[in-house]
């Protein structure tokens, strides 16, 4: 019996221990479980958060910063910039502040992945000391519209005709010129092209400047050119002079202008608001001194001044392909002096400078700041508008220049458009889309630029425009290679094709392109885009009749007697009848006679006999109605 009780006790505390195991297990599991979730969830929570990062450099074009942020619509993009008070186009480059704002807009925190090369840099340039500055001559922009005579005005203040017979009449180049005035100050000219396509650019040019010279001429009115410009330098914060130009001309009327401006809320001294104008007539030289008085005056305000003695630190204002000589690029020092010798790291690009030349093409050995020179020794063409700083290591500049290289590549293979199941859907609903794929290659970089920027806004809902390649320089054999893999046409501007070049675009068939006047470039690229368009289909009306009488004859059907009210009724045309204003049938004409004889056509006035093919249901009164589609050619 002892035994007994003891074997129950033994099992019981068995099952007990057992129970504790089984809990304890079960206990652990749950919190291995517990945990595991929790990390996927915190491992899916961040690569939620860094899907919501974007690392970009800056400078990202509108409708690349819409393919980052997983394919936005570009409309609620520009929507956004437009709620900030910003007036974009598709392909306009936003800057850093801006690129943060609209991001948030949607969701998105911005890296930009550039930042600790910045700080590599910025930890080279020092602090300048009261004690260390030095006046510098002012930077000055000349914006205005085409045609306005700023050209004319900056030929006279340099005394030269440097500018004169420019392809179409437009400065097709941002240039940079230092000029020595009569009481041996200086000031430095920017000079931006007048055209539209080249708001890049002046953008570019209103953030390297001291004060903008708005140039409208009297005997016209402010453009939409004009007013970008305008908008362009209150952007950046840039004061304004304004030069009423052409007095000289018959029927200018300057107060016209000034009118103009004051609508745009910007009121001229004279009429007692805070901007200084000037009227001048540019081609003769007349008032021009005062103007530059009064620039002169705006620009004492600022009180502007740069310390000469350290390394240099400035921006690229044009870049080209020297044949002979190599890369050039036309750099402004703002900070520094610029020497032979020096080691200069410019975007993605770096080099020694071999030599410098100033705007008359004379050898320099140094440029202060303010000053405009040409550099040779860069390994390629930095874009307008890009920093350039002097480093003391070749070595340290090389990588890097290398590092912002690779970030720029991992960025534009980012940006790259895949085809999406929203836009197959599209061009199937199109039916016939179509695309143009060009290749564009220019002296230099400002107007390739531009040149591309105005080819895909060319872009409509059928036929889209592709910049597949754009670059300075000649046009290789390379290129021609690209354009028949990619079935594109190459478009030259201010450029020829190599002897290799052109063979192979012979062979390959090819078509290259060559302009020296952007005008020409664009409007026939929009006669080509109109050529792929689907012709608009237009129904035009031949001919009225009114049933008069209606005969049934076997074997034939119904005959009706007519009278032909307008036009001439033609046979095996398209018809429609129409019963008290409401179409009851649309077909075919089945036959057409004057009495018994079948006749090809029957004039308004006369009587006539017809059949509508495979309907018989006329009546009296009926109008029969004869038309015609044509196709129309579509134009942009």
């Amino acid at each position: 019996m002892q035994k007994e009780i003891q074997k129950q006790v033994k099992e019981t505390y068995a099952k007990m221990n057992e129970g504790k195991k089984n809990n304890f297990g079960a206990k652990y599991r749950k919190e291995k479980r517990e945990a595991s979730a929790q990390k996927t969830q915190e491992e899916l929570a961040q690569a939620t958060a860094e899907q919501k990062i974007l690392k970009v450099t800056e400078f990202v074009t509108v409708n690349d910063l819409a393919t980052l942020m997983n394919n936005t619509p570009v409309v609620k993009v520009i929507g956004a910039c437009m709620s900030l008070g910003l007036m974009v186009s598709i392909n306009q480059r936003l800057d850093a502040e801006t690129l943060v704002l609209v991001a948030e807009e949607f969701g998105y925190k911005v890296e930009f992945v550039t930042a600790d090369i910045s700080e590599k840099i910025s930890s080279t340039e020092t602090v300048d000391k009261p004690e260390d500055l030095q006046p510098r001559p002012p930077i000055i922009t000349v914006m205005g519209h085409v045609d306005h005579g700023k050209t004319s005005l900056l030929d006279y203040i340099r005394k030269s005709n440097v500018i004169a017979g420019e392809a179409g009449g437009i400065t097709q180049h941002i240039g940079a010129y230092n000029v020595k005035l009569p009481d041996g100050r200086r000031i430095t000219f920017l000079d931006t092209p007048g055209h539209e396509a080249f708001t890049a650019m002046r953008a570019r040019g209103a953030q390297l400047t001291d004060l903008a010279i708005i140039i409208v001429a009297a005997d016209d009115a402010v453009m939409p050119q004009t007013v970008e410009a305008i908008n362009h330098a209150q952007a950046a914060n840039v004061p304004m002079v304004f030069a009423i130009n052409k007095i000289d001309k018959p029927g200018a009327n300057p107060d016209t202008i000034r009118r103009q401006l004051s609508e745009m809320n910007i009121l001229v001294e004279d009429w007692g608001g805070k901007y200084q104008c000037q009227e001048i007539s540019a081609k003769k030289g007349l008032n021009v001194d005062k103007l530059l008085e009064k620039v002169l005056l705006e620009t004492d305000i600022l009180d502007l001044k740069a310390n000469p003695n350290k390394p240099a630190i400035g921006a690229v204002i044009e870049s080209s392909l020297d044949k002979g000589r190599g890369y050039l690029a036309t750099v402004l020092v703002q900070e520094g002096t610029l020497k032979q010798g020096d080691v200069i790291l410019c975007g993605s690009y770096y080099g020694r400078v071999k030599s410098m030349f100033n705007e008359r093409g004379q050898k320099v050995t140094e440029a202060g700041p303010s000053t405009p020179v040409s550099v040779l020794g860069l390994n390629g063409a930095p874009a307008a508008g890009e920093k350039f700083n002097v480093l003391a290591d070749e070595k340290e500049a090389k990588s890097i220049a290398n590092k912002r290289e690779q970030l720029l590549r991992i960025q534009g293979i980012k940006t790259q458009k895949h085809m999406t199941l929203e836009e197959i859907g599209r061009r199937i609903a199109i039916g016939n889309f179509k695309e143009l794929n060009i290749i564009v290659k220019g002296d230099v970089d400002g107007s390739v630029e531009a040149l591309s920027d105005s080819l895909i806004k060319l872009s409509t809902e059928e036929v889209k425009v592709n910049v597949i390649h754009k670059a300075v320089g000649g046009i290789s054999e390379s290129d021609v290679l690209l354009a028949e893999a990619s079935d594109a046409v190459i478009v030259g501007f201010q450029v020829r094709p190599t002897v290799e070049a052109r063979k192979a675009a012979e062979r390959e068939g090819i078509e290259i392109r060559l302009y020296s006047v952007i005008y020409d470039c664009i409007n026939e690229v929009k006669d080509g885009i109109e050529g792929m368009l689907e012709p608009e289909k237009k129904e035009e009306v031949i001919a009225t009749a009114e049933v008069k009488q209606t005969f049934r004859i076997s074997k034939v059907g119904t005959i009706a007697g007519c009278l032909v009210r307008d036009g001439k009724m033609v046979q095996k045309a398209k018809v429609r009848l129409i019963r008290d204003g409401i179409v009851v049938y649309t077909g075919e004409l089945g036959s057409l006679q004057i009495g018994k004889d079948a006749v090809k056509e029957v004039i308004a006035g006369k009587e006539c006999g017809l059949s509508i093919a495979g309907y018989n249901d006329i009546k009296d009164g009926d109008i029969i109605e004869e038309f015609q589609i044509i196709e129309v050619k579509r134009t942009l």
